[in-house]
């Protein structure tokens, strides 16, 4: 039986191409967006046309909206092998004009949307003592790179959140992972939440010009000949579905652009630590049962 996989985002980027690739592979696909009736029609007839793929319509900061979806799924498959939280929002600018509703704005899509996603799978995928769920992160969410306050801050709680349930649910037999992905030439930037207080963002002078050119380059060189291949994460998501259980990596980073040495020298770093804390309150407890 095909493993049922459910992915959010699917309207464009690595979310449609996941989508377009595990099709391709033979999966069962429910491809998610939203406004599949309205400004995603098109895209989603499209997709609905490929091999074993289903569109629903799903708002990753709209509870009811979850629960039709996943239920819609579990109802027609009776299981959710493969949860891809693939959705997300990006910030620009300096970070202190953004006020807290804007905050609130990324982190209710990047944060708050995939513990909604969880929530809802996890009682079926623990009942099947058996799932696999991929949260798409950012190296940005190991790195900072400035003037994306709002966006780094949302990547770096979403890897603290999913390295939680990586270690919690493993006697489940459900595993967790992150995908890190540098800097690809989709359609990311063009939705980029930016600051609405414009008078404080003009009392930087001169110095807000800085943000402003510092993405329009990185656009430039992401949409140009030379920019990295957005494909390359797909790949990787289908790779590691693929992967035996107990095998897949908690971390892995995809950034051809700059081989993403940093990431993967701090997630190395992370692991051993990591484990060394584990191993510590294990002989802690072993001491204390002698």
């Amino acid at each position: 039986m095909n493993k049922v996989v459910l992915i959010t985002g699917s309207s464009s980027g690595f979310g449609e191409l996941t989508t377009r690739s595990l099709s391709q592979a033979g999966y069962a696909v429910y491809a998610t967006m939203r406004n599949v009736n309205g400004k995603n029609a098109e895209k989603a007839q499209e997709l609905n046309g490929l091999n074993g793929v289903t569109v629903l319509d799903l708002d990753v900061t709209n509870q009811s909206s979850i629960e039709n979806a996943v239920n819609t799924v579990i109802n027609r498959e009776g299981k959710i092998d493969v949860l891809v939280n693939n959705a997300g929002i990006g910030s620009g600018g300096y970070t202190e004009p953004f006020s807290a509703n804007e905050f609130q704005k990324v982190f209710d899509v990047n944060v708050f949307g995939v513990q909604r996603l969880m929530n809802a799978v996890l009682p079926s995928m623990r009942k099947e003592q058996s799932g696999f769920i991929i949260n798409v992160s950012s190296v940005m969410g190991r790195m900072v790179i400035p003037y994306a306050g709002a966006y780094t801050a949302s990547k770096w709680a979403l890897e603290g959140l999913s390295e939680s349930y990586k270690y919690e649910l493993a006697p489940t037999g459900v595993d967790v992972v992150l995908v890190e992905p540098g800097g690809f030439g989709t359609n990311f930037m063009a939705g980029m939440v930016m600051a609405a207080d414009e008078d404080r963002v003009n009392s930087y002078g001169e110095l807000n010009k800085i943000p402003q050119q510092m993405w329009d380059g990185f656009a430039q060189h992401l949409q140009s000949e030379q920019g990295p291949n957005p494909q390359d994460v797909a790949d990787a998501i289908v790779r590691l579905i693929e992967m035996p259980a107990g095998q897949r990596p908690l971390r892995t980073v995809v950034d051809p652009m700059t081989g993403g040495e940093g990431p993967k020298v701090i997630n190395a770093t992370s692991d051993k630590v990591q484990e060394q804390f584990f191993a510590s309150i294990q002989s802690e407890d072993t001491a204390s049962t002698n």
